[in-house]
């Protein structure tokens, strides 16, 4: 293959993860009416129930930077891989509610390590003029396992003799692309940036011999080394004056993309269509309207971020989210969120976080930090993220129940002022800079 193709390889592999995270936390929209109702769960036990997963994302999470910096970016996305095979599996065999919970665990912390060490493995070994599509790869397999588990969902459902325990089909269909996804890990290198910072510089250039123009190996490798030599790569170092302002932008960014409300229509989607008056089955066609258009947006991401930057993107989506959320607590609000109206402005909703949101922040903390210390600086925003993401699945049955659909949305509403407020004024383009000049940028803000 050629050194662009292998290239795009390497990093669609590592990109599965990303559709693994997506397949697995958007599965469980269609099972939480059956479960609730098989368990008969009450509003605190269904948040349990969607929230153990994101409690296993901040598990995973939080010792993954450890292992993604100690033992490379591969071998955690090769522990990922089987940790969702084996989590599919159980849950679909659960024979009562607590081991249905505790295998839902065990494929969060797969989650939680897939989504810190897909972007980053793709983030170093992308070139500079188009690490920004490669990494939106992540995001565009992410929409696609969302899609792929609307559909399983909706298919299994429409072909099941009895509705009764079709929730186990839902999560046993996850087995067969993590098998699929652990296969093709053994056919990636590693990081070569990860191989330089353990001073194994020869297996460093045989991977970048394979993805990088061979005229240019040798300035990609000075310029590696002499970033690094000025690492200590110690997690003192997260605490510098040249770290502490990017490490802040990607904590705030990573928990207010969670309140942008997100994660409330991917898990709770069909409960929200059926408030409006929606069936079980026309909920979740809806969830695949969706699903379609959040793929078809983060492909306008892919094919602008590079170009229009990473800053406008946001803005834009920001600004164009806090309207659709006003918009649809207005409609809960006044009784005319029944049909198509809503439908429209959720997908609008969507279709901006897709193009914004959704992949520009995971670019973000991939690529603002040292490489030494990247996998335990992205663990602390990543961290951060699932946190932010577990709050929501614990609360949102609370507040539809409470606040009702308008007040929740208008509460999403709110969290976009500070988020715009700070792409505006702290967040740095980085569009076609290189891992390390986004490092001497920082460096360079330090010293002034």
């Amino acid at each position: 293959m050629s050194k662009n193709s292998n290239l795009i390889f390497f990093s669609l592999v590592s990109a599965t993860g990303g559709f693994l995270f997506g397949f697995d936390t958007a599965v469980i929209s269609g099972t939480i009416s059956f479960v609730r109702d098989q368990f008969a769960l009450s509003s605190l036990w269904e948040g349990w129930f969607v929230g153990s997963a994101l409690l296993g994302c901040i598990i995973g999470v939080a010792f993954t930077g450890f292992l993604a910096d100690q033992f490379g970016r591969k071998p955690t996305l090769i522990f990922s891989a089987i940790l969702f095979f084996i989590s599919a599996l159980g849950c679909m065999i659960a024979e009562n509610l607590t081991s249905l919970v505790a295998y839902r665990l065990i494929g969060g912390i797969g989650v939680g390590i897939a989504s810190l060490s897909s972007p980053l493995y793709i983030s170093e070994i992308s070139r500079p003029d188009i690490r920004g599509r490669l990494v939106t790869l992540y995001q565009l397999a992410i929409t696609i396992g969302i899609l792929t588990a609307y559909f399983s969902n909706a298919f299994l459902l429409s072909v099941s003799i009895t509705e009764h325990e079709v929730w186990r089909n839902m999560f046993g269909a996850e087995m067969l692309p993590a098998l699929i996804f652990l296969i093709l890990l053994f056919f990636i290198p590693r990081s070569p940036r990860w191989l330089l910072a353990k001073n194994r510089e020869a297996e460093a250039r045989s991977v970048l011999a394979g993805i990088t123009a061979s005229s240019t190996i040798d300035k990609e490798v000075t310029d590696i080394k002499d970033v690094l030599s000025k690492e200590e790569g110690t997690l003192k170092d997260l605490w510098e004056p040249r770290i502490r302002t990017a490490l802040f932008i990607g904590i705030i960014l990573a928990v207010l993309s969670q309140f942008s409300g997100i994660n409330a229509i991917i898990y709770y989607g069909p409960r929200i269509f059926e408030e409006a008056g929606f069936n079980t089955g026309n909920a979740l066609n809806g969830q695949v309207i969706i699903g379609f258009v959040n793929v078809l947006f983060t492909l306008i991401a892919i094919w602008k971020i590079d170009s229009l930057g990473r800053r406008f993107l946001l803005l834009s989506g920001c600004a164009m989210m806090l309207l659709m959320h006003t918009t649809i607590g207005f409609l809960f609000f006044t009784g005319n969120a029944s049909g198509i109206l809503l439908l429209i402005f959720i997908t609008l909703f969507i279709a901006a976080f897709a193009f914004s949101y959704g992949p520009v922040v995971w670019t973000l903390i991939a690529e603002m930090y040292p490489t030494k210390i990247r996998g335990r600086a992205m663990s602390v925003a990543t961290l951060a993220l699932w946190v932010g993401n577990y709050i929501i699945g614990q609360v949102v049955p609370w507040m539809l129940e409470v606040l009702k659909p308008a007040g929740t949305f208008w509460i999403f509403a709110i969290t976009f002022v500070p988020a715009i407020l700070i792409i505006k004024f702290l967040v740095p383009e980085t569009k076609g800079k290189s891992l390390e000049d986004i490092e001497r940028f920082w460096m360079a803000k330090t010293n002034r």
